[in-house]
């Protein structure tokens, strides 16, 4: 090495790393033409943790805390590097900061519907989504398996592998728990923990750690999920008869006003509900096989108009009500 050489290089005093941006797993330390002093410190702030790299191996592991850097702080470096005076002399080595804190919020969902097999609907499309949060645990693991010697490694790289490896297991747990859709969607919170527990071995195998698992939603194609509303919605309604009545009323206002509006409007909606329901009702009668009752069939057809003022039926060429006299136009 020339002087000029020699000279040119700087001696690190003292390293550390302050994050400057969001979502950054790893941090490499610049070294280039520089060298660790002998008696160097280290800082390791909290949330972080720290790893020296030897000619690609890694070797010390820092936690939080202020260090110097000598043979009794760095004994597996000092047994790499075969120092034979005592760690007198600077030394160059690679520095890795990684960052312990959780990240949180991180999304989930699936991109297309799982197939699963239900219990009540058979088999069945359905998707879901939600948030979780992990955090760096174990830094020589995460260095040999993840980041690796990269620069920065950040979130955004790991997302893609996550992501995906979260709908695998979720459709593994669906098609092992048997459990009914509704059932799934009625019980989020022990759903999400079911998931979870089964994702922490993968995260461990990785170096990290999983901390929550949250599933904020299942839901059912567009299709299928209006066939549950119907089902639901013959569910509430129960009595068929009280259904019945109550599409009746709900039909006689619009009745009314499609009659051309005012009293006459109001008297033939009036009218035409009452036999619509009379004729609905005898329908749905045990032993009545459907047919209208002779009385309504009777009245339909006689009855050409009704009265504008109580709603009666009464013969066409009438022109007073035989019910309330009231005169018709």
């Amino acid at each position: 090495m020339s002087i000029r050489s020699f000279l040119s290089k700087q001696f690190i005093d003292v390293l550390q790393w302050t994050e400057s941006e969001d979502g950054v797993l790893a941090y490499r330390y610049p070294m280039q033409d520089m060298e660790i002093q002998n008696g160097g410190k280290l800082t390791v702030r909290d949330s972080q943790m720290a790893a020296f790299v030897n000619l690609g191996r890694i070797a010390d592991i820092f936690g939080p805390g202020l260090y110097t850097l000598n043979t009794l702080n760095l004994p597996l470096l000092t047994d790499l590097m075969n120092w034979d005076k005592k760690f007198e002399s600077p030394f160059k080595s690679d520095v890795y900061f990684f960052s312990t804190r959780l990240q949180v919020n991180q999304h989930w969902g699936t991109p297309n519907p799982v197939t699963i097999r239900d219990k009540e609907f058979g088999a069945v499309r359905m998707r879901g989504f939600g948030i979780y949060s992990y955090h760096v645990g174990d830094p020589k693991t995460f260095y040999t398996k993840v980041s690796g010697t990269r620069d920065t490694y950040r979130v955004a790289d790991l997302e893609g592998q996550l992501r995906n490896t979260i709908i695998g297991r979720m459709s593994d747990t669906f098609a092992e728990s048997n459990v009914p859709f509704l059932d799934m969607a009625a019980n989020q919170i022990a759903l999400g923990q079911k998931i979870g527990d089964s994702l922490k071995p993968v995260f461990t195998d990785l170096g990290l750690v999983l901390d929550s698992f949250v599933v904020e939603n299942l839901s059912l194609p567009d299709e299928l999920q209006k066939r549950l509303d119907e089902r639901i919605g013959m569910n509430m309604v129960g009595d068929m008869g009280r259904y019945t009545q109550f599409q009746v009323a709900q039909s006689m206002p619009i009745a009314a006003g499609n009659e051309g509006g005012g009293a006459a409007g109001i008297g033939v909606g009036l009218g035409a509900g009452l036999t619509m329901a009379q004729s609905m009702m005898n329908a749905i009668k045990p032993g009545s096989g459907g047919a209208p009752a002779p009385a309504a069939l009777a009245g339909s057809e006689a009855a050409a108009k009704f009265c504008i003022n109580c709603g009666k039926p009464i013969p066409r060429a009438a022109k007073f009500c035989s019910e309330c006299g009231g005169a018709q136009q």
